[in-house]
């Protein structure tokens, strides 16, 4: 691959106990074909064969994600197996799923923003906090032309190329639709991640030249979470992420830097997110 090519993100952000999930799985980040590029962060493969039951937990992004997912015995055929597709609305909370025998999962992770061009006609808030069979969001059959049934192209090929294929073509014959709002949210929800100094709504307002209300109809309509969520999801991304860094943080220090009032305030939401505080996530994940 050409040095210049574009390259998927690498980090391990939103992942709670990353080291003990990519032990267990094979995952693997690709990018689609350049049209959906201004939209898309990213997909994402998983495949595993365990012996045990595990339980992963994420942290999920202000992103919507359309995932083809199958779930089988360990040693039974493929075509044995149960397949289904959903588009994922924004999570709120901490999301856990128990993986078990064998399994594959092909995801399309859209930016915060650009999911609304491919499903124009409802507003991306109509999908928050929710799992919608694939149906629902795309009722309309394939246009000609664009292959077999998108489970069995999603999930069927083995080679990983094949499923980035897959999923390139099925986006492609559903958009995206022109929405010059979409590209001002994603603009709007990047510059929230980039800069840390965006710690209010009202900063965020005064960036994009919009009033408070004229924001929150944005991201209801666009991000399907406010911008005040966004923040704050952001901050307990990297706080956790900081956890995970060899030795331990100055939990104070990170707070200022995130903008909390004080160090309490960043140990109430990461405790109310993650389930355990800051110092103890930190003790659990540096355990060997």
């Amino acid at each position: 691959m050409p040095a210049s090519a574009p390259q998927p993100r690498r980090d391990t952000r939103g992942i709670v106990d990353p080291a003990e999930l990519l032990s267990r799985v094979r995952f693997r980040r690709h990018v689609p074909a350049p049209e959906l590029r201004p939209y898309l962060e990213h997909y994402w493969l998983i495949d595993w064969e365990l012996p045990e039951p595990y339980a992963s937990h994420l942290v999920p992004h202000p992103s919507v994600n359309v995932v083809f997912q199958r779930y089988g015995a360990l040693g039974s055929p493929a075509a044995e197996a149960s397949a289904s597709a959903e588009v994922s609305g924004v999570g709120l909370g901490l999301f856990t799923q128990k993986l078990s025998d064998a399994g594959r999962v092909c995801g399309v992770q859209f930016r915060p923003g650009g999911f609304r061009p491919f499903a124009p006609a409802w507003p991306v808030s109509e999908w928050t906090g929710r799992r919608v069979p694939l149906a629902e969001v795309f009722p309309e059959p394939p246009p000609c032309g664009t292959g077999a049934d998108p489970l069995t192209a999603v999930l069927g090929p083995d080679e990983d190329h094949a499923r980035v294929a897959a999923l390139d073509a099925f986006l492609l014959a559903r958009g995206p639709a022109p929405d010059p709002a979409a590209g001002q949210a994603m603009e709007l929800v990047d510059l929230i991640r980039s800069d840390h100094s965006v710690r209010k709504v009202s900063r965020l307002a005064a960036a994009s030249g919009l009033s408070s209300r004229s924001l929150q109809r944005l991201f209801a309509g666009h991000v399907g979470v406010g911008p005040k969520w966004v923040i704050l999801r952001y901050r307990i991304h990297e706080a956790l992420e900081r956890a995970e860094a060899a030795g331990p943080p100055d939990w104070a220090a990170l707070a200022a830097e995130l903008g909390y009032s004080d160090q309490a305030h960043l140990v109430r939401d990461f405790t109310a997110t993650i389930g355990v505080s800051p110092t103890a996530y930190a003790r659990a994940v540096s355990v060997p």
